[in-house]
């Protein structure tokens, strides 16, 4: 990588009439942008951003946030869980489950029953009545992931995230 110096802008502004510090200012901008879009991290969480907000305004008509309503569907598909299992899947924190499903409790879309240290999570007719949105939303979100990749490229991306994720968390 190239980077001019300020005697070289300098001289370049002699010649030229481009302003020295826009040009450094341009050039390391250029490379920051490189820099950024050149890591995992910083383009994995500009992703995570993206595709956070698409996901919000579909689950809008839900009345809940994409996490939320993944929790619920989860417990319409599988009445009775046992609420450590649902973090498992939703790869949440204990602490993290435990505030959504008081949310969804308090709205009444689940129930949740203690049995000493286990909690089950039980779907509610309200929340069995909001699935078909869930699903309409999900359906959303992946027609736009279709529109952008193939079903073999999506596929590729998934299994190269959860790789990722795999190798980082062993």
């Amino acid at each position: 990588m190239y980077v001019q110096t300020t005697k070289e802008v300098n001289n370049t502004k002699n010649t030229s009439n481009i302003d020295s510090d826009h040009a450094i200012d341009s050039c390391m901008l250029s490379t920051t942008d490189s820099q950024l879009n050149d890591c995992m991290f910083f383009s994995s969480c500009k992703l995570a951003r993206v595709v956070t907000k698409m996901a919000e305004d579909e689950f809008l008509v839900t009345g809940l946030s994409p996490s939320h309503a993944f929790l619920l569907y989860i417990v319409n598909k599988n009445n009775g869980i046992q609420q450590k299992n649902i973090g498992e899947m939703l790869h949440m924190t204990p602490s993290t489950i435990t505030r959504f499903v008081e949310k969804l409790d308090g709205k009444g879309l689940i129930e949740r029953k203690s049995e000493g240290k286990n909690v089950y999570i039980f779907q509610t007719d309200k929340g069995i009545q909001l699935q078909p949105e869930i699903e309409k939303a999900w359906m959303r979100i992946h027609e736009v992931y279709s529109d952008i990749l193939t079903v073999d490229e999506s596929k590729q991306f998934v299994a190269i995230i959860n790789k990722i994720i795999a190798k980082i968390e062993n």
